[in-house]
C-alpha cells in the first residue's frame, strides 16, 4: 500500500478503491444494530462434552503409550497361567504395557501353589519377569505283597502297606519296603504331584531258604548265630547272609562251621559226624600248685581241669617237692565231670636253730615259731625264715630242709649299727675309674670334733674359728685328686696351662685352673653317667643350690674334708704328715728347693721332687688311705664361705648355704710353703680358678 496523494479524499469508513476496478466506486452500507429481545439460537453442549471426553481420553492413552515400559512374564510351568496385576497394565501375549512403579503379581497354574511378589518395573524400555511357582505334591499310594511292609519315604518311616493317598513331593523319592524275614525293596519313584495320584506296587522276595543239616547221631540239634533253630536233618528256614552253625549232643563235642545263606537257594549240606566229648577231671590238692601229669604227660598245675579220653583208664600223678607223689587211675564217661582232692603227704626234715641273742624270735613261713633255739620237722621244701629282735637288724634267709638228714641253722643279728655298716660297701669305683673309700663317723672313737684351731697356736688364721661340729652320715671320698684325664671326659676343651714352662696339663696331674661351678657341674655330670640323682640344682647352666637327701656325686663338705684329714682315732692331725714341722721327708708336694723360681717362696731345706703338680698319688697316703690331702692342688669344698662362730650351736652334716658368691677352700699345694698354709686347719676361699687349686668328689653313702 503506497501513502495518500495530496488532494485524495478517503470514501467513508476509510477504505479506498484501488485501481484497476471497473471504475465504480463501492458504496458504504449503513450499520444495523440487533433488536435488544432478540438472542441468537445456540447449539446443543454434549458432542462438545463427548469431544473434550475424547480429546483428553486421546491424551491419557498417547501419555500412557508414550511413558508406559514393556514387562514380560515368563512362567516355568506345565498348564495355562492366569496372571494378574493390581495395576494399569496393557497384555500383549506375555507382555505387558505398564508404567514404571511397584505391583504386586499373582501367577495362577492349576497344580502349583500361587505365585505372589511385588514386581518392580523400571524406566528401561525392556523388562523380564521369570517364574516359577512351586508345584503341589502328588497323592502316592503304596501296596505290597505279603502287605504289613514298612514304608519309607526318603530315609523316614512314613507307615506301613498298604498305604493310600500319601502326599509326596514332586520328583525323584528313594522308596524302601521292609518286612521281616523278606528281602528289602529299594528304589526311586518319580513323583509327578500337581495332585496326580500314584500308586506303587511291590512283591516282596523272600530272605530265606530251606537249609538240611544231616548228622549224626541222629539225636544231635542245630544251632546257629547261638541260637537253637531245629533238629538236625531236617529243613530249616535260614536267613541270608554269613551264619554260624553248631551241630550239638549231648556227651559229644561240638561241630562248628561257617555257613552262607543265599535267600531262595535251598541247600543240604554233607553229613555232620560228632566225636564223643571228653571226661573232665576237675583236680585240686593240698598243698596247692601241685604238678599233675596224665598218662606221663605235664598237663599243669592245682587246681586245674584236665580233659580225658571217656571209655578207659588214665594215669593221674600229682607232685610237689618236699611231698610224696600220688597216683590215681581214672576213667571217665564221655561228656562226664568228676572233681577230685588230693592230699599230698609232706617229707619232713629236721633243722635246728641256734639264735643269738638267745631272746630274738623265729618266724618261718610268717608264723612265729617262738623264741631262742628251735628245733623243727619241716616239710622239704624251701622255708621261708626271719630271726628278728628288736634294737636289731632282722635276718631273711631261706632253708630247704631235707626227709632224713638233719640240719643246724646258725643266726646271729647285728645291732643296727652293725648291719648299717655292714651294708655298706668300704669302697666304690666311678665311672671314670676314681676310687672312694667309705669314711663312717659313726663307727669311729668320735664323731663329734672341733674344727678350726686355738688362737694360741702358731700360724692361726682369723677365719679359723674354733667350734665343734658333728657327722652321722656316712660318706664316700676320693682317694685322689681329679685328673686332667677325667676332667676332659666332662670338658674335652680344658687346658690346666703352664708355669714358666712347667706343664700342668699332663693327664695324671690334678686338674687346676677350675671354678667352683665347674667343679660342682663335673658332679652332676658323673652323678647322670651313672644314673644317680644330681646333687647340683643346676637352672640354664647355673649352680642354684642342691638337695641334701640326693647320693650323687658332690663336693665334700667341709667338715667332711677336715674330719677325713685330721680325725685320727681320738685325736687329731696338725700337718698332712702328722705333728712335726717341718717334714723330715717327702711326704708332700708343697713349695719346696726347687720351685723357687716359679713361686717366689719355698720350704727351706725341703725338696719333693716337683717344681709344679705331681701326678696325683706321687706321695704316701694319710691314715685313710687318701692321697694329697696337704699338698699338690688346694682343693674345693662344697661350702659357702662363711666364718663361723664359736658360739654356734652343735652343727651335724652341715652343709652351708644354699648359693653365695665365694667357696671355701681347703689344702695345702705346690706353691705354698708358710707354716700358716700347710697346716690342715688352714682355709681360704674364692670362686675363680687358680693353677694350684683343684677339687675330688664325694657322694653321701645312703
Amino acid at each position: 500500500m503506497t501513502g495518500r496523494q495530496d488532494g485524495e479524499t478517503l470514501a467513508p469508513g476509510g477504505f479506498t478503491p484501488q485501481p484497476g476496478s471497473d471504475g465504480e466506486a463501492l458504496t458504504p452500507t449503513g450499520f444495523q444494530p440487533l433488536d435488544p429481545g432478540q438472542r441468537p439460537e445456540r447449539g446443543p453442549l454434549w458432542p462438545k462434552l463427548v469431544l473434550a471426553a475424547a480429546v483428553a481420553l486421546v491424551g491419557a492413552v498417547l501419555f500412557f503409550l508414550l511413558t508406559a515400559r514393556s514387562l514380560e512374564i515368563q512362567v516355568d510351568a506345565v498348564g495355562e497361567a492366569t496372571v494378574t496385576i493390581q495395576g494399569l497394565s496393557v497384555p500383549l501375549g506375555q507382555r505387558y504395557l505398564i508404567r514404571p512403579g511397584d505391583y504386586p503379581v499373582t501367577v495362577a497354574v492349576p497344580g502349583y501353589r500361587d505365585w505372589q511378589q511385588v514386581v518392580s518395573v523400571t524406566d528401561a524400555d525392556s523388562q523380564q519377569v521369570r517364574v516359577a511357582p512351586s508345584i503341589l505334591p502328588g497323592r502316592v499310594s503304596f501296596t505290597s505283597e505279603p502287605s504289613g511292609a514298612t514304608v519309607t519315604v526318603a530315609g523316614a518311616i512314613v507307615g506301613q502297606t498298604p498305604l493310600e493317598d500319601l502326599n509326596l513331593e514332586a520328583g525323584a523319592t528313594e522308596i524302601s519296603l521292609a518286612l521281616a524275614r523278606h528281602q528289602t525293596s529299594e528304589q526311586v519313584l518319580e513323583v509327578t504331584g500337581r495332585g496326580v495320584e500314584q500308586t506303587l506296587a511291590v512283591t516282596l522276595a523272600p530272605d530265606w531258604a530251606a537249609i538240611t543239616v544231616p548228622a549224626l547221631p541222629p539225636e544231635a540239634t542245630v544251632w546257629v548265630d547261638g541260637e537253637p533253630a531245629g533238629s538236625a536233618g531236617t529243613a530249616l528256614e535260614l536267613m541270608s547272609g554269613e551264619r554260624q552253625v553248631s551241630v550239638q549232643a549231648p556227651g559229644y563235642l561240638d561241630a562248628t562251621f561257617d555257613l552262607t545263606v543265599v535267600a531262595e537257594v535251598d541247600q543240604v549240606l554233607e553229613l555232620v559226624e560228632l566225636l564223643p566229648a571228653a571226661g573232665i577231671l576237675e583236680l585240686q590238692s593240698s598243698p596247692v600248685a601241685a604238678n599233675v601229669t596224665v598218662d606221663g604227660v605235664f598237663m599243669g598245675l592245682t587246681p586245674i581241669a584236665v580233659e580225658l579220653a571217656p571209655g578207659r583208664n588214665h594215669l593221674i600223678q600229682v607232685s610237689k617237692v618236699g611231698y610224696n607223689r600220688r597216683s590215681l587211675d581214672v576213667a571217665l564217661a564221655k561228656g562226664a565231670t568228676e572233681t577230685r582232692n588230693v592230699v599230698l603227704k609232706p617229707r619232713l626234715g629236721n633243722v635246728s636253730f641256734r639264735l643269738s641273742p638267745p631272746e630274738a624270735e623265729l618266724w618261718i613261713n610268717g608264723r612265729l615259731q617262738g623264741a631262742g633255739d628251735q628245733a623243727l620237722d619241716l616239710p622239704a621244701v624251701e622255708q621261708r625264715v626271719e630271726v628278728k629282735l628288736a634294737g636289731y637288724a632282722s635276718q631273711r634267709l631261706r632253708v630247704t630242709p631235707r626227709e632224713g638228714l638233719g640240719q643246724v641253722v646258725d643266726v646271729q643279728l647285728l645291732t643296727e649299727a652293725e648291719a648299717r655298716k655292714a651294708a655298706l660297701t668300704p669302697e666304690i669305683t666311678s665311672a671314670l675309674g676314681q676310687t672312694l673309700v667309705l669314711i663312717d663317723p659313726l663307727a669311729e672313737p668320735m664323731n663329734s670334733f672341733s674344727m678350726g684351731a686355738s688362737r694360741r697356736e702358731p700360724g692361726r688364721r682369723s677365719n679359723e674359728v674354733l667350734h665343734t661340729v658333728e657327722l652321722e652320715r656316712a660318706f664316700y671320698l676320693a682317694t685322689t685328686e681329679t685328673t686332667n684325664a677325667q676332667f676332659r671326659q666332662f670338658l674335652e676343651s680344658h687346658d690346666s696351662g703352664q708355669i714358666e714352662g712347667n706343664s700342668l696339663n699332663r693327664e695324671h696331674q690334678p686338674v687346676v685352673g677350675v671354678s667352683w661351678q665347674q667343679a660342682a657341674r663335673f658332679c652332676n655330670w658323673l652323678s647322670l653317667k651313672e644314673g644317680l640323682p644330681p646333687f647340683y640344682r643346676e637352672t640354664q647352666g647355673i649352680i642354684d643350690g642342691y638337695n641334701p637327701s640326693s647320693t650323687g656325686y658332690r663336693l665334700p663338705s667341709e667338715a667332711e674334708w677336715s674330719f677325713a684329714a685330721r680325725v685320727e682315732g681320738e685325736s687329731y692331725r696338725k700337718f698332712a704328715w702328722g705333728q712335726d714341722f717341718p717334714p723330715n721327708q717327702p711326704v708332700v708336694n708343697v713349695a719346696d728347693n726347687t720351685s723357687a723360681l716359679v713361686t717366689g717362696r719355698i720350704l727351706n731345706g725341703y725338696a719333693d721332687g716337683y717344681i709344679v703338680a705331681a701326678p696325683v698319688g706321687s706321695f704316701p697316703a694319710n691314715h685313710r688311705g687318701l692321697y694329697d690331702m696337704g699338698g699338690n692342688a688346694a682343693e674345693w669344698v662344697h661350702d659357702v664361705y662363711s666364718i663361723p662362730s664359736a658360739n654356734a650351736e652343735l652343727a651335724t652334716d652341715p652343709l652351708g648355704a644354699l648359693k653365695g658368691d665365694n667357696y671355701t677352700v681347703r689344702g695345702a699345694s705346690w706353691a705354698l710353703s708358710r707354716l700358716s698354709e700347710l697346716r690342715l686347719t688352714f682355709r681360704d676361699y674364692g670362686a675363680s680358678g687358680r693353677d694350684d687349686l683343684g677339687f675330688r668328689i664325694a657322694r653321701y653313702a645312703e
